[in-house]
C-alpha cells in the first residue's frame, strides 16, 4: 500500500508542477534522460544479473511483439471501418501497441507484485517493448509518416540505448557475484525510477484535444488496456500452460498503458500528435484504476 499511496502522491505532485510552471517546460524530458541512462540500467544490472533463467521466461519478452502485432491487425481493421487518416492509423499502431513497461510498469510492479517481480518486468521492456519500439515500431512510424529510417539507424538506436546494454551487461555478469556495496549502490540508484518516473508522467498530463477525439481514442485505449492483456492471458495461460509469478506479471505488463517513449515518436513522425498526447494523458491516469483490477484478476492464477 505504501508503494500505491507512494505512485499516486508522485504523480499528482506531477500535475501540480506542470500546471504551476514551478519548473521549466523541458524538465519532464530531463527527468526522463535521467531515468533512461541512470535508474533503469541501474535496475537491469541488479535485477537481471539476479533473475534465475528457464525456458518459461522466454514468452515474456516475446509478450510486446505479440501485442504490437495483433494491434497493428486490430487498427488497421478499425482505421478502415471509421475511414481513419492514414497518419491516425499510424499513431494508435505505435501508441496504442506498445505498454509502458518500463516507466509505469516496473513501479507498478513493485507496488503490486515486490521487488521479485521487476526482474520479469525488465525482460519484458528490454528485449520486448523497447526492441519492438526501435525496430518494427520506427519502421510502422516511417512508413505512415513522410520520414524514413534505415535498418543501419533502427540497430543503431537499439545498441545505444543504456539499459539495453546495462542489460546485456548484467547477463555476461551473472557467473560474477555482486560484492554488497555494488548492490547496494545499484539498489538506490535503481530506486529513483519510481519517483521521478511518475512526477514526469504527471507533469506531461495534457487532456487537450479531447472533444471530438472519443471514436478514436475508445478503440485505442481498449485494445492497449483490456483487449491485449486478455489475449495474452488467453495464449499464455489456456494454451501455453504458464502459471505463477511469470504469468502474471507479464499479463500485468501487457495491461499497462500506453507508452510514453511510443507517443514521442509518434508526435515526432507527426502522427496525429493530439490524439497520441491524449492516449497518454488519458490512459496513464486510467491505468490506476484499471490495474488493480487486472492485478485482483490475475490472483486466480
Amino acid at each position: 500500500m505504501g508503494n500505491l499511496l507512494l505512485l499516486a502522491a508522485c504523480f499528482l505532485l506531477g500535475i501540480i508542477l506542470g500546471r504551476t510552471g514551478r519548473l521549466p517546460a523541458n524538465a519532464p524530458a530531463t527527468l526522463n534522460a535521467f531515468i533512461i541512462n541512470i535508474s533503469l540500467p541501474a535496475l537491469a544490472l541488479l535485477y537481471i544479473h539476479d533473475l534465475p533463467f528457464d525456458e518459461s521466461l522466454l514468452l515474456t519478452p516475446l509478450m510486446p511483439w505479440i501485442v504490437f502485432a495483433a494491434g497493428a491487425l486490430f487498427f488497421a481493421g478499425i482505421g478502415r471501418w471509421l475511414e481513419l487518416p492514414r497518419r491516425s492509423i499510424g499513431c494508435l499502431m505505435l501508441v496504442g501497441g506498445l505498454g509502458n513497461t518500463s516507466f509505469v510498469g516496473l513501479p507498478m510492479i513493485e507496488a503490486f507484485y515486490g521487488r521479485q517481480g521487476l526482474g520479469i518486468g525488465i525482460l519484458a521492456d528490454q528485449p520486448g517493448t523497447f526492441l519492438v519500439l526501435g525496430t518494427i515500431g520506427l519502421a510502422v512510424a516511417a512508413r505512415f509518416s513522410s520520414g524514413t529510417l534505415t535498418a543501419r539507424d533502427a540497430i543503431g538506436r537499439v545498441l545505444r540505448f543504456p539499459p539495453f546494454l546495462a542489460m546485456i551487461a548484467a547477463a555476461a555478469l551473472i557467473p560474477v557475484p555482486y560484492p554488497e556495496i555494488v548492490r547496494f549502490l545499484l539498489q538506490k540508484v535503481g530506486d529513483t525510477l519510481a519517483p521521478i518516473a511518475l512526477v514526469s508522467v504527471g507533469m506531461q498530463l495534457r487532456p487537450s484535444h479531447l472533444q471530438g477525439s472519443g471514436r478514436v481514442l475508445l478503440p485505442g485505449l481498449l485494445y492497449k488496456m483490456v483487449l491485449a492483456p486478455a489475449l495474452i492471458l488467453l495464449l499464455y495461460a489456456c494454451i501455453a500452460g504458464a502459471d505463477g509469478m511469470m504469468l502474471r506479471v507479464t499479463v500485468f505488463e501487457a495491461a499497462m498503458p500506453p507508452m510514453i517513449t511510443g507517443g514521442i515518436v509518434a508526435m515526432e513522425h507527426d502522427l496525429d500528435p493530439p490524439l497520441a498526447a491524449l492516449m497518454l494523458g488519458i490512459g496513464i491516469p486510467l491505468g490506476f484504476l484499471t490495474l488493480p483490477l487486472w492485478w485482483r484478476l490475475l490472483e486466480m492464477f
